[in-house]
């Protein structure tokens, strides 16, 4: 009867730990696959980090390329110019509007202001911004109308008031 016994813990013993050893291999598996996910998302975002910062280099020569366009008129050019564009399109890189819409720090530099009726207007693009998805690869430099008064006026109703010039004794 002992040996039936011990037979019994033992086998019982030898199912609790083929449990345990069955769990260990199932998080480790799961752990793994967590690491490949993990692994190709950080690849990704370095593919698309690296493609930022090479079409951030590559902007400026755009710029100067439809500098050239507006004084040479010139087909050729014109050609290359929407080529360039293209390739930024195939990528992902979208221009940001701005003449005439209203000014998002997120999306336009304010480089100058002018006078005008409409506060936050942004009435002259200075120099173009891109986007690729909701990363902003390089803001809008623009002009942007400032009220006569010289206050900022407060877009939304539930922001906080601005706090003018205000002598602290």
């Amino acid at each position: 009867m002992q040996k039936i016994k011990k037979t019994k813990t033992n086998q019982d013993n030898i199912a609790k730990r083929e449990q345990e050893l069955e769990m260990q291999l199932k998080r480790t598996l799961a752990d793994y696959q967590n690491l490949e996910r993990r692994i190709e998302a950080e690849r990704r975002l370095l593919g698309e980090l690296s493609t930022i910062v090479l079409i951030e280099k590559f902007l400026p020569i755009l710029d100067n390329l439809e500098n050239a366009q507006k004084h040479l008129n010139n087909q050729g050019l014109e050609l290359v110019i929407r080529q360039f564009n293209d390739v930024l399109t195939s990528e992902g890189v979208i221009e940001i509007d701005t003449e005439g819409s209203q000014f998002d720090p997120n999306l336009h530099e304010a480089i100058e202001t002018a006078e005008g009726d409409k506060d936050g207007e942004i009435v002259k693009v200075i120099a173009k911004g891109y986007k690729m998805g909701d990363r902003v690869i390089r803001p809008a430099k623009v002009t942007v109308v400032k009220n006569q008064s010289g206050q900022i006026q407060e877009n939304s109703q539930d922001a906080e008031p601005s706090v003018q010039n205000q002598e602290v004794n």
